[in-house]
Formats: structure tokens, C-alpha cells, sequence
């Protein structure tokens, strides 16, 4: 059995998204290879401008720290903050970085 501190590896990947110009930085915590199951620690830099991409397929955020919103377009927006566990839509969607945030990002493959 295998143990991971996500506050260490947040204040790691928080620290390195501040020394990167793009505000950005991730690892992957447990490997997908050969495994349905891959999550990443990503850290974003508030005040980042929205990044639309496409979706991983079945997927949830979960907000490590800080506060970001989710959303398809106008009436569809979630907002989450510490402790909350975002629902990833099987669509387009675009990710708002509100203040410095870390999030575990759960993407099941096939």
C-alpha cells in the first residue's frame, strides 16, 4: 500500500506554477498507464483567463485549494472551493481560475 501527502504535492506544484510564465503546473499522481484510472495534480496561478478544451471523458475536479468555476456557456457554471468535487460535463468546457488554486483532476480511460 502506497501513501501521497496532496497538501505537500499541492504546495509543490503551487510554488512551480509561480516560478513557470504560464502560471501553470501538474504531475500525475497515480499513472493511467494500463489503468482505467489517472489523476494529476494541477496548479493554476489566479487570475488566469479562461482555458476552453475539450473534455477527457468521464472526469471530476476536485479543489484541492482556492476557487474556480466551470462552465459550457451562459446558465451552465459551477463555482468550487476547498473541499468541493466538481462533476467534469462530457462537453467543451471552459476553466476559470478565480484565486491561486490546486485541484485533483480524476479522469477514468477505457
Amino acid at each position: 500500500m502506497e501513501m501521497l501527502s496532496l497538501r505537500a504535492t499541492a504546495g509543490e506544484q503551487l510554488a512551480a506554477a509561480y516560478r513557470r510564465e504560464g502560471g501553470r503546473a501538474a504531475v500525475t499522481v497515480f499513472p493511467g498507464r494500463g489503468r482505467r484510472l489517472r489523476q494529476t495534480v494541477i496548479a493554476l496561478r489566479g487570475g488566469a483567463g479562461p482555458t476552453e478544451h475539450d473534455s477527457p471523458g468521464e472526469a471530476t475536479v476536485l479543489v484541492l485549494t482556492g476557487r474556480v468555476r466551470v462552465g459550457t456557456g451562459p446558465g451552465d457554471v459551477t463555482e468550487g472551493t476547498n473541499g468541493d468535487l466538481i462533476l467534469l460535463p462530457d462537453t467543451r468546457h471552459e476553466l476559470e481560475v478565480l484565486e491561486d488554486s490546486v485541484v485533483l483532476l480524476t479522469v477514468a480511460g477505457n
